[in-house]
Parts: C-alpha cells; structure tokens; sequence
C-alpha cells in the first residue's frame, strides 16, 4: 500500500505540473485583459448598493428561468407532470371537499325547474379559453368555429328562453378536444363520450384538460430542447449577467469556493519550497488558474450539500449530489474487493471474476445509502458476513478448505471499520478516485478517451467512467457559461496587483 501511495503521488504532481504548464498561455490572455469589455462576460466590479424588493424579485425570477432553461437544455428526460394532493393530506381533503361543493351546487341548479344556467356558461367559458390556448397561430378556422358555438351571450340569451342545448355543447367540446389532444388521451376522450350525467360529463372534461395542459406544456418542452441546447451558454450567462447586476452579492459563495482551491495551491507550493532547501527562494512557481480551478471542482465531490453551493453551480446541484452518492458507493465496494483481495487473494486467484461477484453482493446492501435512515455500518456487516460466505462455498466447490473463524472474524472487521475516519484502505481509494477524476478534468474537452484507471478500481472501472463522463460534461459546460466570471475572480485573487484592461505585452506574467 505504501509503494502504491507513493506512486499516485508521483502521478498526481505529473497531472498537476502538466495542467500548469499548459495552462501559461491562457492565464496571460485571460488575467491579464478586461474580461469584462467583451460580449456577454461579467461587468467589472461595482461599489456596493441597496437591493430593493423590486430588484430582489427580479433576480429570483433571473434564477428560476436559468434554471428551468438550463434543466430542460441537459436533461433530456426532464417533463412536467401532473400530480395531485395525497387524498389523505389535509390539502387533498380540503380540495375534494371544496370540488364536491362546487359541483352539487352545480348539479342543483341545473335540476331546478327552469334550470339555473348561469355557473354552467362560466364553466363553457373557461373551456372555451383553454381550448383556444391549444390552437395554434394561423388555426383560424376552428378557432371561429369554438367562438360561435361557444358564445357565450348567445347561450346567455338561450337560456333565458330555456332553449340550451347543454349536452350538444359538451359533445362538441368533446369531439373538439379530440381533435386537438395527443394520442395518449383517445382513451380519455372515449370515457368521455361515455358518460352520460352532465354534471360529471363537465367535471371529468376539466380533469382530462388539465391532462392536455400538461401534454402541450411537455411538446413545448420537446420544442424549445434543441433551441435552448444550442444557445445555453448564451442564455445563461446573460441571465446570471441580469442577477448579478440586481443583486452584486450573487458571487460571494463561488469567490470563496475558489478562494479556498487558491490557497490550497499556495500552500502547497509553500510546502514544497521548504522542503528543498536549495531551491531558489526568489523564484516564484507559476499558480495554473485552471489547475485551481480544477481542484474546487474536485471539492464538489466531497461537498457538504447542507450548506449552500456556490452561485454558479445551483443549476446543476442535483446532479452533483447523486454523482457524489455513487461516488462513495463505488469507493466501498472497491474498498471491500481490496481488503478480500488482500487477505484471501491467493485462495481466490483461479476465480474468474470473483471481484464481479463481490460487487453484485455489495450493491443491493448499499441501494439508498445516501438515506438519513440508512444504517451504513450494519449494511457493511452484512456484506462481511455475504463475503465470507461466497469466498467459502468457492472453496467447498473446489475441494479446499474452508476460512477459518479468525480470518473470517478479521476479513468482516476490516470491512466493518471501512466507515472509520482515517481509515488506510478508504484514504487509498478515496485518493485514487479523486486522482483519475483530476486527470479526466485535465484532458482537452475535444478528447474523448478516458485516463487510464488507477490500480485498485478495475472493479467499478465501467461506473467510474461513466461518472467521469457526467461529471466531466458537467464541468466544461460549466466552464464555458461561467468562465469569464471565473476569470475575474481568478484575476483578483493570483493577480492582485496587475492592472485591469492593460495589453499583454505592458503586465508582466510573474
């Protein structure tokens, strides 16, 4: 284990001495000039003012189209759906005691003797406008056609003369919504066209446009997707531009996230100085501000998610979380097939597959472990207890003997204290996942090949990469919507003392 730290060490400062020396040529272009003079980048920095409500409003209605916008863009899966109130919650019983109300008063008036007509045409009404919000620019024939016949002074003047023909209106308000709804409603409609007492024939037409609602909502949706896709980086940027203009304090978080990654490089670099004491003192290391960067990135995936994310990551939060999850799922079941190797390596080596078989134990005991509920520690002996169990009927079926009670006492306490801080084996593994992560973050964007895996991880190699793959997507696009406001950021706190808006050629690169 020592040779191997060693080794990722040694691999570490390669992928990080790399990142820096690529990394010169796009500090001086992006620190040392105003970032803030060119199209859709962040303004230069302005003195502090009083956020009125207004303004407060404003932004938030900033962040939630930047959100819904860059939610549909990346999520290809995201819809809206139609959901109810539980019946047995109190807004549910409230809600379906105010329905009921409603539609026996309903039902009453329309069983007077002359029937009362009056909350009957405001109910057509209301159908009318959601109708008419369906048709699309241009439909101007049948959008005539609903206007007539669902005049509402002409069925007013009806039904003073008691001549409304209240059923004809619903069935053409039925065959109406049949031609304009989705395939997946027919069957909706035919229930419809099924049901004879007028009163439920209204209540069940206003459940299933509320269904239509919905079903228009997600083809604009669908619509807008490769809109919105190919012009994201664009949107989002202005937008966040407009709430930082509204609220100045809206990079406060992220200054500090990328703050905290500075003066970790620093500090590093403050280290290694005094350890080789025929370095020259005068000289100082160039800090990437990519490399920097990176390494707040990485933090995310480590992230405390009770306390707030940095501004410029809130689109993304979730998704974060949920790879931060698998993540640690991943690194305890390698830790599990590690220390198994470990101690009974050589009773298992003619095993084809064995680690696969570890990984199949393990991941049913861990489903939901990100849960306040789940109870790591007892999922974890479980899994000692599965793995004892699987390592010794492997070696009945192959006529050796079995483990004996010491071993198997030590295999399932090693794998029980995999949760303790500091623990060796969950430092290793933690460190290499977090090292191939950094390599994946210090590839070009336009390569798609993924870093070699660190030893150890061959077992979850094909979850590992397809983490690295969302996560990585993650983070260029981040990159590309938020860069210019990095970039000043960045500036101020490696380059405090270069002018701002000055040629290359008059800031010297230190």
């Amino acid at each position: 284990l020592n040779d191997d730290q060693n080794s990722d060490s040694d691999s570490s400062r390669l992928s990080e001495s790399t990142a820096s020396s690529s990394d010169s040529e796009y500090s001086r272009q992006s620190f040392n000039s105003d970032s803030s003079s060119k199209p859709s980048s962040p303004a230069s920095a302005s003195p502090p003012k009083i956020i009125t409500f207004d303004e407060l409003m404003a932004a938030a209605r900033n962040l939630t189209d930047l959100t819904l916008a860059h939610e549909i863009a990346v999520n290809a899966n995201f819809c809206i759906k139609h959901e109810d109130f539980p019946q047995n919650s109190f807004a549910g019983t409230v809600k379906q005691i105010v329905h009921k109300a409603f539609w026996d008063h309903l039902e009453s008036e329309l069983n007077e003797d002359p029937p009362e007509y009056e909350h009957a045409i405001k109910l057509f009404e209301e159908i009318k406008e959601i109708l008419l919000s369906f048709l699309t620019p241009g439909a101007n024939r049948i959008q005539n056609q609903i206007c007539e016949v669902l005049d509402t002074d002409l069925i007013r003047q009806q039904a003073e003369h008691n001549a409304v023909d209240i059923h004809g209106l619903a069935n053409y308000i039925i065959n109406t919504m049949g031609k304009l709804c989705a395939p997946v409603r027919d069957n909706d409609i035919k229930q419809l066209k099924a049901t004879d007492n007028i009163v439920e024939l209204l209540r069940q037409i206003f459940r299933v446009l509320d269904l239509m609602k919905v079903d228009m909502a997600n083809y604009t949706i669908q619509n807008l997707r490769p809109y919105l896709q190919r012009n994201l980086v664009d949107y989002e940027r202005t937008k966040f531009q407009e709430i930082l203009e509204e609220t100045p304090s809206a990079l406060d978080l992220t200054t500090e996230w990328i703050k905290e990654s500075v003066e970790d490089e620093l500090s590093s670099v403050s280290d290694e100085s005094s350890s080789s004491p025929g370095a020259d003192s005068s000289s100082k290391r160039i800090i990437s501000p990519t490399l920097v960067l990176n390494n707040s990135y990485l933090k995310l995936l480590q992230w405390d998610y009770c306390k707030t994310i940095p501004e410029t990551l809130i689109t993304d939060e979730v998704r974060l979380q949920e790879l931060r999850e698998k993540l640690n799922q991943l690194k305890i079941i390698a830790c599990v097939c590690l220390i198994t190797n470990n101690m009974v390596g050589a009773a298992i080596v003619d095993v084809p597959d064995f680690a696969d078989q570890l990984k199949r134990i393990s991941v049913p005991l861990l489903e939901g472990m990100n849960k306040k509920t789940f109870d790591l520690k007892e999922a974890l002996n479980a899994i000692g207890v599965q793995v004892c169990s699987k390592v010794n009927r492997s070696l009945t079926e192959r006529g050796l003997p079995t483990l004996n009670e010491e071993t198997q006492s030590n295999l399932m306490g090693q794998i029980a204290h995999i949760v303790e801080e500091n623990n060796p084996v969950s430092s290793l593994i933690d460190k290499r996942i977090q090292f191939f992560m950094r390599s994946l973050l210090a590839l070009p964007s336009f390569q798609k090949c993924m870093p070699t895996m660190p030893g150890g991880l061959s077992v979850i190699q094909t979850e590992m990469e397809f983490v690295g793959s969302q996560y990585a997507s993650i983070v260029n696009f981040n990159k590309q919507v938020y860069g210019p406001f990095y970039a000043n950021i960045l500036r101020k706190l490696l380059f405090p003392e270069a002018p701002m808006g000055k040629a290359e050629t008059e800031t010297p690169i230190n």
